[in-house]
């Protein structure tokens, strides 16, 4: 069932904030972003420490491919689910995956097995992403319209947040703990989403249940390509590829980064982790606030202007020395910059996502977002260090190595794709208001279900 958009009339402020369904989104984002930075933080952290050289660690991001693939596996999360609902059936499956399979990095020792590592990153990297689906999924059912703003902010934020687990408790546990007690009492964190899971209810759905598997496949990849024509749905996918490219590629190897310039693991813990996470829940919100009178058009520019300038500290930073001041204050900055950037980019694939399909649009949208990640991340360790990419024995491509000061130089020029197509998917005075498609329910699909 939805609400009217003037219901929020009648929420006064503290009824909009505080309520169950607000703290659910706290918990839908702490157990998202979790399985998400055990993979970028403390994994990369852990094979630093353990002797693993920066090209080995970049490879590593091509495991978390799950996050680029999960809109092929999407509609099959929107057919099926047990009794339980659709939504909580694969939620519980997956917390319970990646609340048994964290702790079993603790088990494997980093240099003699790493293709064991390997080969369990990819199975939580596709627990995760497979979790993210359904909360997805789960949060925009359970949310009024008036409140999907909101919601969407609070989980966002608790996202971050929960990179304060395996991006700094962690890192400190580590000085004084084995790595197996380590990732023990990391995966531990898992719990309280999955207690939301047990006890929680299934949402109402808004529209109807695909009848068949073809319906839920075909029909939101039709209706997007319909509504902007083969042209404007590639340039929108592009644009959603390039637009965080250089600002992701930046953070890809910035806890080996760290400890390269000489920074102990609790410093990173405590200073460059805490220095980054507030100022980037800051830029967030007041992203969110600045977009009511910017538009998300206008916001988008300014946003990501500032995003792109910030990277230009870490220049700064490679030649600096060691200066805690220095650290704190160039990643406070590169985290305000991004959150700003992410609250108008968010906020356009919002607006890009029709409601009627948007479990599997929404995982299109993020898939494509997650590629830079993932792809061009992997080659990061190259780019710094230099070497060979091989296949086997075969070598097929030498990179020289830039060196940490023009790899951030290189980052920066690499914001510049993005920002010019804003000019064809928004442009600054062309829809400045939210341009939310219509409300399209699925068609009947004539064929009998699966």
């Amino acid at each position: 069932m939805r609400h009217s958009p003037s219901t929020m009339t009648t929420l006064s402020w503290r009824e909009a904030v505080f309520n169950r369904r607000m703290l659910i989104c706290v918990l839908t984002g702490f157990s998202s972003g979790l399985p998400l930075f055990v993979l970028i933080s403390l994994i990369s952290a852990w094979l630093r420490d353990g002797g693993v050289d920066l090209k080995e660690i970049g490879l590593l991001a091509l495991v978390q491919f799950p996050y680029i693939w999960k809109f092929l596996w999407a509609p099959l999360c929107d057919r099926y689910g047990l009794p339980m609902g659709r939504r909580r059936t694969w939620m519980l499956v997956t917390q319970i995956a990646l609340l048994l399979s964290i702790p079993a990095f603790g088990w494997l020792t980093p240099i003699p097995d790493i293709a064991t590592i390997r080969w369990l990153a990819v199975a939580v990297a596709l627990f995760s992403a497979t979790q993210d689906i359904a909360i997805d999924a789960f949060r925009r059912e359970i949310l009024k319209d008036e409140e999907q703003g909101l919601g969407n902010v609070i989980h966002v934020n608790a996202y971050k947040i929960a990179g304060l687990v395996p991006g700094s408790l962690s890192l400190i546990l580590a000085d004084y703990l084995s790595w197996d007690t380590v990732y023990l009492i990391t995966a531990l964190f898992m719990l309280p989403g999955l207690l939301l899971t047990i006890i929680g209810s299934e949402p109402e759905f808004s529209s109807q249940t695909p009848s068949t598997l073809r319906q839920a496949v075909v029909d939101p990849f039709r209706e997007f390509v319909q509504r902007k024509g083969w042209s404007g749905a590639l340039t929108v996918l592009a644009f959603i590829f390039f637009y965080k490219l250089g600002d992701s590629m930046a953070t890809a190897l910035a806890t080996p980064f760290y400890l390269d310039m000489g920074y102990s693991k609790t410093e990173i813990g405590v200073v460059a982790k805490h220095a980054g996470l507030w100022p980037n829940v800051a830029g967030g919100i007041l992203g969110g606030i600045w977009m009511i009178s910017l538009g998300i058009h206008r916001s988008l520019w300014i946003f990501g202007v500032l995003q792109a300038l910030v990277i230009l500290g870490f220049v700064w930073l490679a030649t600096a020395g060691h200066t805690i001041a220095g650290l704190a204050a160039v990643i406070g900055a590169e985290a305000f910059g991004v959150g700003l950037g992410t609250a108008a980019f968010v906020a356009y694939i919002a607006t890009t996502t029709n409601p009627a399909y948007t479990a599997t649009q929404f995982a299109l949208f993020t898939s494509l977002a997650a590629t830079p990640r993932t792809l061009a991340n992997a080659f990061t360790g190259f780019l710094v260090e230099g070497g060979d990419i091989k296949v086997g024995n075969v070598s097929l491509l030498h990179i020289e190595a830039l060196g940490w000061e023009r790899f951030y130089w290189l980052c920066f020029a690499l914001t510049l794709p993005g920002m010019l197509l804003l000019f064809k998917v928004a442009p600054w005075n062309g829809g400045n208001k939210s341009e939310r498609p219509a409300r399209l329910e699925p068609q009947p699909d004539s064929q009998s279900p699966d």
